[in-house]
């Protein structure tokens, strides 16, 4: 017999009517409360399914997670550990003390400082910025206050700047001398002249190309001290004004075949980079001496003065001035600079 579910009405109503006799139940009431059971047991297992389901994927959703983390600990500790060098350097760089010193473009291009500056690096546990620039630039930048010290080459200039009250403690640190340099034909015929002051006279009379460097450096002041005393003014299509630094004003007048006034030091360290000879040199006018100054404490209160005395002492110290001494005769055959403040 197959049970039909439009009998349910009729079965709950005669259910009704005899729930007082359960012994007496009929069949087809019995069937209606298994069904009703059997119903409410699928809902059950359902229910257990879908809660499985649900536990299942979050094991796995925990399982990838796991397995993502376990692929990054090793990044995680090699970033980890680059934070913590970069920190330490970091650390390590704000902690050195910095020593600014404004200088001339002839020191800085002979490559002294590169010699002279890391034993007083190490020493002091400090770092020396090196501004280099023309002499008058080098004394206007201390004069703001800008830098600790002034490393010029300018004896007039730096007495000016020590009675304007800008600096204080000038020690002599050591010298080289100016050279008359030009070209291998040398148009002016001044070869093996002592006289600069009538090698000046030559070249200007032979409308040769001289190149000045136009800076306001010291070697710029001396130049037109040599031509004020030739009682010359420079001026023409053979002379030129580069505004540059010692090593690019060599390179100029290589390329142009022209006379230039250079420091010894300076041409000397491009010497192999330029055609350029000695032409002239000897002439006591052309003697170069080099200073170095403090800026006042009393004037800029921020500056670093006990540093500065610290590098004053240095490169003025038997071990300073005997690295100056050497400085350039290993690689040049003879040094650059001559030391005055120990001989």
């Amino acid at each position: 017999m197959i049970f039909s579910r439009r009998w349910v009405p009729f079965l709950k109503a005669h259910l009704e009517k005899t729930r007082h006799l359960p012994q007496r139940t009929t069949w087809a009431a019995r069937k209606l409360v298994k069904e009703k059971s059997l119903r409410k047991n699928m809902k059950s297992i359902k229910k257990g399914d879908k809660e499985v389901a649900r536990r299942k994927r979050q094991q796995t959703r925990q399982e990838s997670t796991e397995g993502r983390r376990r692929q990054m600990r090793p990044w995680v500790a090699i970033l980890s550990l680059a934070l913590v060098l970069i920190f330490s350097s970091a650390t390590s760089s704000l902690a050195l003390e910095r020593l600014k010193i404004s200088s001339t473009t002839s020191t800085d291009n002979s490559g002294l400082f590169q010699a002279l500056n890391p034993p007083f690096e190490r020493r002091f546990n400090c770092r020396v910025d090196i501004i280099p620039v023309g002499t008058g630039k080098a004394l206007k930048i201390a004069s703001n206050g800008d830098v600790d010290v002034v490393f010029v080459h300018d004896r007039e200039a730096e007495e000016k700047f020590l009675s304007d009250g800008y600096g204080v403690n000038r020690r002599d640190v050591m010298f080289n001398d100016f050279l008359i340099i030009g070209p291998a034909a040398d148009p002016a015929e001044i070869r093996g002249m002592k006289d600069a002051k009538e090698a000046l006279r030559k070249i200007a009379h032979a409308g040769a190309f001289f190149i000045s460097r136009g800076d306001n450096s010291g070697t710029h002041k001396k130049e037109l001290a040599l031509w004020e005393k030739a009682e010359i003014v420079p001026q023409g299509a053979w002379y030129s004004e580069a505004g540059q630094g010692m090593s690019a004003v060599i390179q100029i007048a290589n390329q142009k075949l022209a006379y230039t006034l250079a420091d010894r030091g300076t041409y000397l360290a491009y010497s192999g980079e330029t055609d350029l000879e000695v032409l002239s040199a000897g002439d006591p006018d052309l003697f170069n001496p080099y200073g170095i100054i403090a800026v006042n404490p009393a004037r800029f209160p921020y500056v670093n003065y006990v540093l500065a005395m610290a590098y004053i002492g240095w490169v003025t110290s038997v071990e300073g001035q005997g690295i100056i001494r050497e400085f350039g005769k290993n690689g040049l055959g003879e040094p650059l600079f001559v030391p005055l403040a120990v001989p």
